[in-house]
């Protein structure tokens, strides 16, 4: 019965932890292949964390209620993971806009229904850096660190996650408007320079001339801070995921 009761409760909090994290919970990726991963992972932590586990309840209303708890800490930490994220996709929105490629849409594999080009270019790129440098495996860390950070019974605040997720999302929009600087300065001097050019030349003809000059500027800007901006995502995603975790950031 112990046994059964702990499976049940790590199970809980993975399958809902590993259903919402970014790469392995994104909706390319088949749900029964998630599932497999959650048990895989849950056959694992198991007997790791059954020391610490409660005595089974006896009433079934109490029991349901801890399942509850597990679910609502693994999605509430899947999210924030995921919600970081979104600085890519705030990066990817900003640079199509000012190089006037926002107006093609594709389909991204992530959360997102339609995104422009760049910016589905750019989740990729995040997505192949996680593996690359093995952020994912503090991923892994997290998941047995969540049970030092929210033991089982402990009460889950849901004012305080709902703070984080704030935090976290003030902090992706910052990070992902930090990460499109570049373009969005080029942009800026751009516009003043081919404004003051078509004041001084009214029959110059602004559109046909600026714009195909504007996204080859903007590609060669991104192009040349690619690895700038990968390397300030990474050390800004692997922070919050350390502190998951549980690791140092040295």
């Amino acid at each position: 019965m112990q046994q059964v009761y702990a499976g049940a409760m790590v199970f809980a909090r993975l399958a809902a932890l590993v259903m919402t994290m970014p790469a392995i919970g994104d909706q390319a990726v088949p749900v029964r292949i998630r599932l497999s991963f959650a048990l895989v992972l849950t056959l694992t932590l198991t007997p790791v964390v059954m020391p610490v586990l409660p005595v089974p309840p006896v009433e079934l209303a109490d029991m349901a209620i801890q399942v509850i708890r597990e679910i609502f800490i693994g999605l509430m930490m899947g999210a924030v993971m995921r919600m970081f994220m979104a600085s890519l996709a705030v990066a990817g929105e900003v640079i199509s806009i000012q190089s006037t490629l926002s107006f093609a849409q594709t389909s991204a594999p992530g959360i997102i229904d339609s995104s422009t080009t760049l910016g589905t270019f750019i989740g990729l790129m995040g997505l192949i850096l996680i593996f690359s440098t093995n952020l994912h495996h503090l991923f892994l860390g997290a998941m047995v660190n969540s049970y030092s950070i929210f033991p089982f019974g402990a009460s889950a605040s849901v004012s305080d996650s709902g703070q984080l997720a704030i935090r976290t999302l003030a902090e992706a929009f910052r990070l992902g408007v930090q990460l499109s600087a570049p373009v969005l300065v080029l942009s800026i001097v751009f516009n003043v320079a081919v404004g003051l050019a078509g004041r001084i030349m009214p029959q110059f003809q602004v559109f046909f001339v600026a714009s195909p000059l504007m996204i080859l500027l903007s590609l060669a800007i991104l192009a040349m801070s690619l690895g700038l901006l990968g390397m300030v995502w990474v050390n800004g995603y692997g922070g919050l995921l350390r502190s998951f975790a549980g690791v140092g950031s040295g």
